[in-house]
């Protein structure tokens, strides 16, 4: 290799690292070796954003599109139906039946999309809470002392 072929090399990996470092919002750490620790400074720990918001946006988007898919596929099943009537084809009447299918699955989707949805706030906001013991016996505790009574003279 040459001294520019070198220099260049350099420049290059110089490159190559200031351009990761600025699209993921890092400033270059120089003079590092391998196997050496980087330890963060608390005002460099990066803060989390909550997921709920992202969750929620997504889940209006799919929602969203789901609308648009089921309306668009049932104008699409109004006009075939009456390309098929007119046509009198099988194969369009077999294109009826699948666009019908499609409109079911995306229906249900739909449906299971919002169920789960349903389930997993239920779940972050639990609206009662059940507590479940295994009793052996309910009562007072005159019944229970006459209880223990009785199964202690019956032996």
């Amino acid at each position: 290799m040459t001294i520019g072929q070198v220099s260049y090399k350099y420049w290059m990996l110089n490159m190559i690292k200031d351009e990761i470092s600025n699209s993921l919002g890092l400033e270059p750490i120089e003079n590092l070796s391998e196997g050496d620790l980087v330890v963060p400074k608390k005002n460099e720990i990066a803060e989390l954003r909550p997921v709920n918001d992202k969750v929620e946006k997504d889940y209006d988007y799919a929602r969203t599109n789901f609308y648009n898919i089921i309306e668009t596929g049932t104008e699409a099943l109004e006009q075939m139906l009456d390309v098929a009537k007119a046509s009198e084809h099988p194969r369009a009447y077999e294109v009826v039946s699948t666009i019908m299918k499609t409109l079911v699955d995306a229906n249900k989707d739909l449906v299971t999309m919002s169920t789960k949805k349903q389930e997993s706030e239920e779940e972050k906001n639990p609206t009662e809470k059940t507590v479940s013991n295994n009793n052996l016996f309910v009562g007072s505790t005159a019944e229970l002392q006459q209880l223990l009574k009785d199964m202690r003279s019956s032996e």
